[in-house]
């Protein structure tokens, strides 16, 4: 882990200590260690941002934004080119710190990465492509056209489970845009921020460019507390939990900011009995317990057609115990630990709860030990038999259980997979047309991510990423989420002698 910290130039910021442990920015203000749910090894002291230090960075953030704003949109996308084959340079080991701080396995640690290398790929192509409209006047010698031009200071908030990427769907489009970033990650996974400013710096040292285009304050939900408080910062871009969500949407809402919000949630693949229950078996391992199911797009709920029930559960038991669990920078093993105890808490409670309420455990629900468990993170993969009413059911916990629910006919399965507050993603494995345009029509899914014959999770970044209801109504990553980023401006243009008022009214003098 030294030799990663040391690629990655995190080294360069250690405060001269023997011990091989890292310490950012140490003096008088809060310090929080960062422990690997691996192993639960130290790896690093990282200082919190104080006020007076906000304030410093959005002084130079906003100082930043006029320079970057009057840069030529395709040469900010020249930019984000650079950084995209920066990060190419150094995916193996900013994978390798993204696996070993947060837990997911080492093959989603790359993968992550290549998710920025995409993002940035896009954000290129978009700096070319930021199109406004133009309209036909009604009034002679008149012309009317749109245009969009950059919001200012965008404010990111992202959560553990994604420590990279989705900070880079959010300030490599932004970026193109005009805008500057703010971006407070996850408390638990501030390493992985710190190296992906790191990379930055050098990138926007090597263009002769402000540091100031981009930014990272680090702290609990204070730090994030200054921000959605903050008039300076026209839209807050924030990923978390559904209850953190209704905070900054009330907070932001409040001082009449932009919210764009992508919350919990509570996915659900339908399985037909018209399926190819092989490819349906492989989507819902994945869907279910990759990242140990600290996805928002985790598979949570399994809607199976009573006529295959039995056969479907069957498989999935056995599919189950071949998982391997264990250390997550091990390429054989699939799955790797909670972020930390409190995750594994809830777990256990939120299997509790399911037995309360008359569910039935067919596999996991249990705490791993040994030796190659020592951080107390590992926990089984589990398999509980449950209704869709059940409150537990209801509730999305981020960890890796999946409840199985019955359906007799493809109605009551949109009606029960439709049956919760959250709506993000959604897929349905079936053969016949009929079912596929029926889950894909207005009277069919209501999340913002519909899928058929694939999973609920591993979203592309060219598809507009978010969902509905619980889930925040927020659009990030592809598609035309730009315009997030940006204000709208109409533009009329008179070219004419004459003055001739809109809807053909008269005022003459």
């Amino acid at each position: 882990m030294k030799d990663i910290l040391s690629k990655l130039k995190l080294s360069e910021l250690n405060n001269g200590t023997s011990t091989g442990q890292q310490f950012f920015g140490l003096d008088s203000a809060k310090i929080k260690e960062i422990f690997s749910p691996v192993d639960a090894k130290l790896i690093a002291k990282v200082k919190y941002t104080t006020k007076e230090e906000y304030e410093k960075v959005m002084s130079t953030a906003n100082e930043a934004f006029k320079v970057w704003r009057k840069v030529p949109a395709p040469k900010r996308g020249e930019i984000i080119r650079q950084y995209g084959n920066l990060l190419r340079e150094n995916k193996e080991y900013l994978g390798k710190l993204v696996s070993y701080e947060m837990g997911k396995s080492l093959q989603e640690g790359l993968g992550e990465v290549q998710e920025m290398i995409d993002i940035c790929d896009f954000a290129v192509g978009l700096s070319r492509q930021l199109y406004g409209l133009t309209m036909h006047s009604e009034r002679t010698d008149h012309r009317m056209y749109e245009q969009w031009h950059p919001l200012g200071i965008i404010g990111i908030i992202s959560a553990f489970n994604f420590p990279v990427a989705v900070w880079s769907w959010n300030s490599m489009i932004a970026a193109v845009c005009g805008n500057v970033s703010v971006w407070k990650p996850s408390e638990k996974t501030p390493l992985s921020a710190i190296a992906c400013m790191q990379l930055m710096s050098k990138t926007l040292k090597d263009n002769n460019l402000p540091e100031g285009i981009f930014n990272l304050v680090i702290g609990d939900y204070l730090v994030g507390e200054w921000m959605t408080t903050d008039k300076r910062i026209p839209l807050i871009s924030a990923t978390g939990s559904t209850r953190m969500g209704k905070i900054v949407g009330k907070t932001v809402g409040e001082r009449l900011g932009r919210s764009l919000l992508e919350l919990g949630g509570n996915n659900a693949i339908i399985v037909s009995e018209k399926a190819n229950l092989d490819m349906a078996l492989r989507a819902i391992l994945f869907g279910a317990v990759g990242t140990a199911g600290q996805r928002c797009t985790t598979t949570r709920r399994l809607i199976i057609h009573e006529s295959i029930y039995d056969k479907l559960k069957s498989s999935l038991l056995k599919a189950y115990q071949q998982l391997t669990i264990g250390n997550p920078l091990d390429s054989k093993n699939l799955i790797g630990p909670l972020i930390d105890k409190d995750a594994v808490a809830n777990y256990m409670a939120a299997i509790e709860k399911a037995k309360q309420e008359g569910g039935n455990v067919l596999y996991g629900g249990e705490i791993l030990t040994g030796s190659e468990y020592e951080s107390g993170c590992y926990v089984k993969p589990t398999l509980i038999e449950a209704e869709n009413h059940y409150t537990i059911v209801q509730h999305e916990t981020f960890a890796p259980i999946l409840y199985l629910l019955k359906y007799n006919n493809l109605e009551n399965a949109i009606d029960i997979q439709n049956g919760v507050a959250q709506g993000l993603s959604s897929a349905i494995f079936t053969d016949n047309m009929h079912e596929a345009e029926l889950f894909l029509s207005a009277a069919g899914s209501d999340c913002g991510i519909a899928n058929v014959n694939i999973g609920t999770s591993g979203a592309e970044i060219g598809g507009a990423f978010g969902g509905e209801k619980e889930t925040g109504g927020g659009r990030e990553s592809g598609s035309d989420s730009w315009k997030a980023y940006m204000r709208r401006q109409t533009n009329t243009i008179n070219y004419g002698k004459e003055l001739p008022l809109a809807q053909g009214i008269t005022f003459n003098i």
